[in-house]
């Protein structure tokens, strides 16, 4: 094959370097996914997800291979994972609120009404925490290093250790330093 001329050379299908993970075929919804589909749906390493299963986070069964099987519902539950770890909750916290759901069917609108309310809670309560950290970070939190000037005003000779550990001025319900 002469590379001389006025021929042109494209790439086929088969010469292209670079990896998209793609699914390969359609699933029906009654189809079970294996566990390396389930990596390649939710983006999540097939590591986190045998974790996940650990703690009770997510279910699989076995097929007559003993090779592991997912109902296609996991996704939701990953997702619901991912989104919560994201704005910091804990992982006993998100099994708590995916321990409400069923088990034995796709959970419906009122059963993640349900958790939605409960988490609405969570995440206020969060945010909360979050946006004092925020406003209050400049000055004292009371952490007991006494390596901030203002440390020798605010908290002299270290007395919010008596307290207890931790940055005490920025606990919830405590006060709040002046600025």
């Amino acid at each position: 094959m002469s590379l001389g001329g006025d021929q042109h050379h494209t790439s086929t299908k088969l010469e292209v370097k670079h990896y998209c993970p793609v699914m390969t075929s359609r699933l029906a919804s009654t189809d079970q996914l294996s566990i390396g589909q389930v990596a390649e749906r939710s983006g999540i390493a097939v590591s986190a997800l045998h974790f996940y299963e650990r703690e009770g986070l997510i279910f699989s069964s076995r097929n007559a291979g003993n090779q592991r099987r997912f109902n296609r519902d996991v996704l939701r539950r990953l997702a619901f994972i991912r989104a919560s770890q994201r704005v910091g909750v804990p992982l006993g916290l998100i099994k708590e609120a995916l321990d409400e759901l069923p088990l034995k069917r796709t959970p419906k609108e009122p059963d993640w009404a349900k958790v939605a309310k409960r988490w609405h809670e969570v995440l206020s309560r969060q945010i909360d925490y979050m946006e004092r950290v925020r406003d209050d970070l400049w000055t004292c939190i009371g952490c007991g290093c006494l390596s901030f000037d203002r440390c020798a005003l605010v908290n002299p000779d270290d007395a919010m250790s008596r307290e207890g550990p931790g940055p005490r001025r920025l606990l919830p319900g405590a006060p709040r330093p002046e600025r």
